[in-house]
């Protein structure tokens, strides 16, 4: 066996493969499609994958307004915050959440999932997350992936 055959291959910023990806949220439970997202934004999914390098897709959620949240979720789970004065601890039920801005619940569970660092802040920028089915990036050709069968 001649061991110069089998190198590894180490992927950078020049050589990596990114494509663009439409999910479909609709009728998806919330976690479970934050986590195939993620894999999805990281690049886990790719034979190439490096974990130092964005190697990711990048991702367009369409239908977060048909998103759905199992037991009792949408009043129990809150998203705490603070405005950095004392006291000024503030948050929000998911169902709050939801009002304000479908999108942005996507989006936390999501960023929650990425890496806690520079790299995942650039990972997160690749997420665009729409209510309904109008998105701006028609030009892009993004291919459409059928989560049930993503693993």
């Amino acid at each position: 066996m001649d061991t110069l055959s089998y190198k590894t291959i180490s992927a950078n910023k020049a050589t990596v493969d990114k494509q663009w990806v439409l999910v479909d949220a609709e009728g998806q439970s919330l976690g479970r499609l934050s986590s195939k997202v993620a894999k999805l934004l990281r690049g886990k999914h790719k034979p190439s994958f490096t974990p130092h390098v964005d190697c990711g897709d990048n991702v367009i959620v369409i239908n977060a307004e048909k998103i759905n949240l199992t037991g009792n979720k949408w009043t129990d789970k809150s998203y705490i915050r603070h405005t950095g004065y004392p006291g000024g601890q503030r948050s929000l039920t998911a169902t709050e959440l939801f009002g304000k801005d479908p999108a942005r619940l996507v989006e936390k569970s999501v960023k929650g999932m990425l890496p806690k660092n520079k790299l995942g802040a650039e990972l997160f920028r690749n997420l665009n997350v729409v209510v309904g089915t109008a998105h701006t990036h028609e030009a892009q050709k993004p291919k459409t992936i059928n989560l049930e069968e993503f693993k």
